[in-house]
């Protein structure tokens, strides 16, 4: 079986309904009820575009427990705490390690307590040549292979990780993701990624969500695919919301995965991101005016990594503050207006 690294393999292949309503609506005062709701201590819950789901707008993203081979007995607190709390999406994909197993083992018992997202593209049987994972064939094996080791019958939601443009346009990948839905293994279909590729995903007409990248540092699917996915009424989930909170660092990461998000912050200088306020861990703080600022747009629900059992409390705490004012979300878009380069596209 072959494997890939995350920033490899994402490189190599990404070379008004109700269910629309976002923060910036419920701050107009024009949300309906139904759309959109916060009771007592209870997460706020969107609808998930065309799927009808209900689902809470902070997410967990199981990429960081296998790239970090996090313990088994620290991912089943995490998992646990974190349903307990009010945590109702849990999104991986095959080529994180072994994430799916250990989301498994931590809450394969409380299976109906959550909403079980994967994605699919970077797994290669022995044997087979590496763009197999983008065939027919491939994608309903891989399906079949997580739906083993997710130990589930059926999973809510099969994504394509991140494949480019001229892989869609083939339509195999596709096709694989629509035989799986009729043969009952997915409820529905989406695909993942950013750019041109995510642009001709929504275009399409083929998928039921988008999950892309949207955040303080990445704010291209802001205008390219989010006003297109709410008019087809997509269930859209944001990914790296909180720009991977390279605010945390004095000098360039060493994780390549976060250096463009740590070299555009140094050019987009927000102050909220600066000195006391970086080291805030209140909603007024650097991670809480990011999470709210992409909670702002259209989207659903934002995925969040982590392997601290207490962090996925702590950020749904950050969401129960609300939208930013209109100040200081319009200050954040017009910094990047005048900032961002053209190439300054989303990143996978």
């Amino acid at each position: 079986m072959q494997e890939f690294s995350r920033r490899t393999l994402l490189q190599s292949s990404a070379a008004l309904a109700v269910g629309g309503l976002s923060w910036r609506t419920i701050a107009a005062h024009t949300a309906s009820s139904s759309a959109s709701s916060i009771t007592g201590d209870t997460i706020e819950h969107r609808i998930f575009g065309k799927t009808g789901l209900s689902i809470a707008v902070l997410g967990f993203g199981g990429a960081e427990i296998g790239y970090e081979n996090t313990d088994q007995k620290t991912v089943d607190e995490l998992l646990n705490a974190a349903l307990d709390a009010g945590l109702d999406v849990v999104d991986t994909a095959e080529c994180y390690i072994n994430s799916e197993e250990q989301i498994a083992r931590a809450i394969g018992h409380r299976r109906k307590d959550y909403h079980l997202f994967t994605k699919v593209g970077h797994w290669v049987p022995d044997g087979q040549p590496k763009d197999f994972a983008w065939t027919k064939d491939g994608v309903l094996a891989s399906i079949e292979r997580s739906l083993k080791r997710l130990n589930t019958d059926v999973l809510e939601l099969v994504q394509l990780h991140s494949c480019n443009v001229d892989i869609l346009k083939r339509g195999e990948c596709i096709e694989g993701l629509e035989a799986a839905k009729k043969a009952g293994k997915t409820r529905f279909i989406g695909y993942s990624g950013d750019a041109a590729a995510a642009r001709f995903a929504v275009e399409s007409g083929r998928f039921d969500t988008l999950q892309t990248s949207v955040n303080i540092c990445d704010q291209q699917s802001i205008e390219l695919t989010l006003p297109m996915a709410k008019e087809k009424n997509m269930g859209v989930i944001a990914k790296r919301p909180i720009a991977n909170a390279v605010w945390r660092y004095d000098a360039p990461p060493k994780n390549d995965y976060h250096t463009e998000y740590y070299s555009r912050l140094q050019k987009l200088d927000y102050d909220f991101a600066k000195g006391n306020r970086a080291k805030d861990a209140g909603p007024e703080g650097a991670a809480g005016i990011a999470l709210r600022f992409t909670l702002m747009q259209h989207v659903h629900t934002a995925i969040v990594g982590t392997s601290n059992p207490k962090r996925w409390a702590q950020n749904a705490g950050l969401t129960k503050a609300g939208p930013l004012t209109d100040a200081q979300h319009k200050s954040i878009r017009e910094t990047w207006k005048k900032t961002a380069p053209e190439n300054w596209v989303g990143q996978v």
